[in-house]
């Protein structure tokens, strides 16, 4: 059987490697700069010359920055919103690359599928251009929560206080300890039995992490695409 095509979507980098039902990589991870400004005709673009030299793949999963649903974009923080808005990106991918299925979920829960041990409440928070979260209880995944734009303090967003914008104007050491707090208000929040830290940024965290909270591989986010094809956790 032919792989499955996982796409990772980021507000800096487009990833993508074709992965098995396990979600063990096929391929070598190929990436490209996100498109700037990244209408969705651009991202099309680039992802279909990521992937023209990869090998047969029958299925493809998509993990977006953004509030996703029915394989439609609600909101892309960090490629524009108002280009995206509405748009149907599994079907439009489906016809770029050749007429097979695809899924979408958010980034962060992609991400999820391949790292959580499917016991009790487990979280994932990603650091990157922005902050995403996914939620999950004994392996099902929860409703979205778009924590990135929530307030956190004062008027700042979870995005603003921990995205790459705020690590490189605040720089690592002060960065780590809007880090600590964030855990900490995690948990005040929702008890969480495991948090799991992914996303490019989180190579920078070198703060002591409680027990209950460690860092992820960065490559779940392409592993975790098989997720979407399993049971009733599999996304549309």
């Amino acid at each position: 059987m032919a792989g499955i095509l996982a796409i990772d979507v980021g507000g800096t980098g487009l990833k993508a490697a074709v992965i098995d039902e396990s979600g063990k990589m096929l391929t070598e991870r190929a990436r490209v700069p996100t498109p700037h400004p990244c209408p969705p005709e651009a991202l099309l673009d680039a992802v279909a010359g990521m992937v023209k030299d990869f090998p047969a793949f029958d299925r493809i999963s998509i993990g977006f920055p953004g509030v996703v649903r029915n394989g439609k974009v609600l909101t892309a923080p960090n490629l524009g919103t108002e280009d995206w808005a509405g748009f149907g990106l599994t079907d439009a991918i489906t016809k770029r690359l050749g007429g097979q299925p695809a899924r979408m979920t958010n980034d962060a829960e992609m991400q999820g599928f391949a790292i959580v041990t499917g016991k009790g409440l487990e979280m994932v928070l990603t650091l990157g251009t922005g902050a995403g979260t996914a939620l999950f209880r004994d392996g099902e995944l929860m409703p979205h929560m778009e924590l990135a734009h929530h307030p956190i303090r004062g008027d700042k967003t979870y995005d603003e206080y921990l995205g790459n914008a705020a690590f490189e104007a605040e720089g690592k050491k002060h960065w780590n300890k809007r880090v600590e707090r964030v855990i900490g208000i995690l948990f005040t929040l929702l008890h969480y039995d495991h948090l799991y830290l992914g996303g490019g940024n989180s190579k920078h965290i070198d703060v002591t992490l409680p027990d209950n909270v460690s860092i992820a591989s960065n490559e779940a986010g392409l592993e975790g695409g098989a997720g979407l094809w399993r049971g009733k956790n599999a996304g549309a």
